[in-house]
């Protein structure tokens, strides 16, 4: 035990016996088929997002992403610099169309051509939606009134707007370990999704029934909600059946299984990971995942 009672990691200078060579590879490759299905999976909820968003605030006005009125007062109002205590700082709202307008200005779309040269780069919402990456979005939202947020979070079955805050930060987080090509398996999550409380969201009330570190940041809790948010998009169940086909596939060893990527007891069994309606395919899939998870 460290300082203050905390655990700590010791790394040590070889490896434990019955390490080999083949194994490691399987379990890179393992994490690379891992990150391509969450890149697939957040990619779909990405442009679910810019829909939503672009419908939702569009109705407002073709720039509403412009107006202070859309926003909470504390995502237009200036900021106080917490070192200096008196010099003050852009908004979030200002900061966030600066990182807007370097993404268009360095974007070489046709269509952001044609508003570059003939409206001065001025885009309207639904419009700008479409170059906009899901941190660009996650911090939009975070900042957006209640009323359209709830909305925004009511299409993909998501109870709150704080909720919702979270899960996308969370998202955000495994898309960007993912597309740098980090490990992802074992990874802790920096923006671990919130947990509805119980019977709120009643497929993912799994996901309070651990405490431990790796049940509340595990790679896990990420991939849950990212299955819950597909739902909302697609019914199609491919997405589910690849996840739990690769799950079942993880290269177990006497020192290393799910539970590194906080994957609950009998997770296949779980609602959330059926696959609705039934195919010859998807039940294999299925009881073998079930199978192995026992």
């Amino acid at each position: 035990m460290g300082e203050g009672g905390r655990p700590r990691t010791r790394v040590l200078s070889g490896y434990r016996p019955g390490t080999s060579i083949d194994h490691i590879a399987q379990v890179i490759d393992f994490d690379r088929d891992l990150r391509m299905l969450v890149m697939e999976g957040v990619e779909r909820i990405e442009v679910a997002l810019r829909m939503r968003v672009g419908y939702v605030l569009g109705r407002r006005s073709a720039f509403a992403h412009l107006d202070a009125g859309v926003f909470l007062p504390s995502f237009v109002e200036h900021r106080v610099d917490g070192e200096t205590g008196w010099r003050t700082l852009p908004s979030k709202h200002a900061a966030w169309l600066q990182r807007v307008a370097e993404r268009r200005d360095s974007s070489d779309e046709t269509f952001v051509n044609h508003f570059r040269e003939n409206y001065e780069g001025q885009m309207p919402l639904w419009a700008l939606t479409e170059i906009l990456e899901l941190g660009h979005l996650s911090r939009l939202y975070q900042g957006l009134n209640e009323d359209d947020a709830g909305e925004i979070a009511e299409a993909f079955g998501v109870p709150t707007k704080k909720l919702m805050a979270s899960w996308l930060a969370s998202v955000n987080y495994v898309r960007n370990v993912a597309a740098h090509h980090a490990r992802l398996y074992n990874r802790k999550l920096q923006n671990a999704p919130g947990r509805p409380k119980a019977g709120i969201v009643p497929l993912l009330d799994h996901l309070r029934e651990g405490d431990s570190s790796k049940s509340v940041f595990g790679v896990y809790n990420a991939l849950a909600v990212i299955a819950y948010l597909l739902r909302s998009i697609d019914a199609d169940v491919e997405w589910r059946c690849r996840l739990v086909s690769l799950l079942r596939a993880f290269p177990s060893s006497p020192d290393l299984d799910l539970e590194s990527l906080g994957v609950p007891q009998r997770w296949a069994a779980l609602e959330l990971w059926r696959t609705q309606p039934y195919d010859g395919r998807n039940a294999i899939l299925l009881a073998g995942a079930q199978q192995s998870a026992n």
